[in-house]
């Protein structure tokens, strides 16, 4: 999966989650995901079911995600180095080490797994003036 940091049980699960979406066979997994992603798990499926998760992509291949969180935030993860700009993010997975990753992230590589990302074309200025937007935003 883009080469993430995720352990392999986790990335493991992720492609089983794809196979079984292939299949039809959409609840399988739930009390993996809650066993492996805790209390990330369901949030993160209800973030998918309601179509949360925007994959944006410029013309030159750079992609990010950004994720409608349940408060209306709009958050922005970087599937590639297994980060969200969320403070759960910040403050559970990086501070206490309490989850390996934010209902976000887990619900873009959920999407990503069950082909339910929505995918947004922009340019390469829109992408970089999101992207400095949130370092203006963290800074």
């Amino acid at each position: 999966m883009d080469g993430s940091t995720l352990p392999a049980v986790a990335e493991e699960l992720l492609r089983e989650i794809k196979k079984a979406f292939q299949e039809t066979s959409q609840d399988v997994f739930s009390s993996r995901l809650k066993f492996i992603f805790g209390p990330s798990a369901v949030p993160a499926l209800d973030l998918v079911d309601q179509r949360s998760v925007t994959r944006l992509r410029a013309p030159s291949g750079r992609t990010l995600y950004q994720v409608l969180g349940s408060s209306g935030k709009l958050y922005t993860c970087y599937s590639s180095c297994h980060f969200c700009t969320c403070p759960a993010f910040g403050f559970s997975v990086l501070q206490k080490s309490e989850s390996l990753l934010c209902k976000h992230i887990l619900a873009v590589y959920l999407s990503r797994a069950m082909g339910a990302c929505q995918e947004l074309a922009v340019s390469e200025e829109q992408l970089t003036n999101i992207l400095l937007a949130e370092e203006e935003d963290e800074g």
